[in-house]
């Protein structure tokens, strides 16, 4: 997926070049367009023009989602997202930790649900172009990730049956009006599920196969519909985006939006500082997996990241390929043909999207550094992985321009908006 984006959004820094007049040969390949704050050459307007948000393709669509393209849909996963009562004490939602108020995070390093989790909370804007889910990519869909949660001893620490319930009381006419009939779940216990207690797993394993069959079948479904509904999530413009509109289009009221320490910020940001080659593309991210030598919070314990993750997604009943998914095996090929074993995923975690950073403190996979400065402070000494190999290298940048950068990334902050599905 991030190769089509990265694609896309040279091709459109082409376009948009073409428009300023820039030519190919060696004269002009020098040429500098900007004013006295920020003067780019070709190469970096190129850069920049690949970073806007504008430049971000369409959200492509989940093969293994078949609803997702209906209002309705969205409509109760919305609600479903917001409802406390699918957890196991009555108080915890998917908004408990993505709240919309907080740029859809809690602000939490460790996520709290009805207990504390071992990671931070994730954004959640532009997530159908994720191909994998969580800070290891366990998760191969959206909806798919939604259901992890739910069953989480930690998180929301409830069970199938026990939602399935909750669905038939309380939404069961929205929910066949877009799935179908729901089965009588009357003469069932009010508690069972695979992963819950040892006596919830013993109740799931009294009901016959066809049942289960049918109970997770609405989990799945509220994973849909929960899906749809996060579809909806996208970034709107910061100031950069403006400001570089404004660079590639001559407009000098636009090519005022970033201070001078801004742009000098984004100069090392796509130059010296190396950080463009892991957040770039319009989501400020590659979407891959890389180790950074982040410290795990234990020591004891370090975190394995995405080496422990591929079997789980491989063998999730909920992946591409399971039975609760609408799509078709040739439709799976980011699952099929992932590499079953990579030793270079040892201690790797997915690169988050950097839009809105400044707005989500603390920072990594579990919330060990708590400042942007910091951040940097860490990826130019470059210490050594506690497990893994860490990709980085020691790289030398004065106080001066690390505090640019911090002050950059202080300009790609902009709104969440909620766009309504289309048919």
């Amino acid at each position: 997926m991030s190769k089509l984006v990265l694609i896309a959004t040279a091709i459109a820094g082409v376009v948009l070049l073409s428009s300023l007049s820039v030519t190919s040969n060696s004269t002009e390949m020098s040429k500098v367009v900007g004013d006295t704050n920020g003067r780019w050459t070709q190469s970096e307007l190129l850069t920049l023009a690949s970073l806007r948000i504008s430049a971000l393709p369409p959200t492509p669509k989940d093969a293994s989602n078949a609803f997702e393209n209906l209002p309705a849909a969205a409509d109760l996963g919305k609600r479903i997202f917001s409802d406390e009562r699918f957890s196991s004490n009555g108080a915890v939602s998917c908004a408990s930790c993505h709240d919309p108020k907080k740029q859809f995070q809690d602000g939490r390093a460790l996520g709290k649900g009805v207990g504390i989790g071992a990671r931070r909370a994730m954004p959640l804007a532009e997530l159908g172009h994720n191909a994998w889910f969580f800070w290891d990519g366990r998760k191969d869909s959206i909806w798919a990730q939604s259901l992890g949660p739910l069953e989480d001893s930690v998180e929301h620490g409830g069970n199938r049956l026990a939602y399935a319930h909750v669905m038939q009381a309380n939404y069961q006419s929205e929910y066949e009006a877009i799935f179908g009939p729901m089965p009588d779940l009357g003469r069932l216990p009010r508690n069972a599920g695979p992963n819950g207690s040892p006596s919830e797993q013993a109740a799931w394993n009294a009901i016959d196969a066809t049942t289960r069959n049918q109970i997770s079948r609405i989990f799945a479904n509220m994973g849909k519909a929960i899906a749809t509904y996060e579809k909806t999530l996208h970034y709107g413009e910061s100031r950069f985006d403006r400001y570089v509109e404004g660079v590639l289009k001559q407009d000098p009221a636009a090519m005022q939006l970033l201070k001078p320490q801004e742009i000098n910020g984004l100069r090392i940001y796509i130059g010296k500082g190396g950080c463009v080659t892991c957040h770039g593309g319009p989501l400020l991210t590659d979407q891959y997996f890389h180790n950074t030598g982040v410290p795990p919070r234990d020591p004891a314990k370090p975190d394995h990241g995405r080496s422990v993750a591929l079997a789980k997604v491989l063998n999730d009943e909920f992946n591409c390929l399971g039975q609760f998914s609408d799509a078709k095996h040739d439709q799976c090929q980011e699952l099929r043909f992932m590499a079953k074993e990579d030793r270079g995923m040892e201690g790797a975690f997915k690169v988050p999207s950097l839009r809105n950073v400044a707005l989500r403190p603390p920072y990594m996979h579990a919330g060990q550094i708590g400042t942007l400065n910091e951040v940097i402070h860490h990826y130019i000494s470059a210490p050594k992985a506690a497990v893994g190999h860490s990709e980085r290298k020691p790289l030398r940048l004065s106080e001066t321009e690390i505090t640019d950068i911090v002050a950059f990334l202080g300009s790609i902050s902009g709104p969440i908006i909620e766009t309504p599905v289309k048919k």
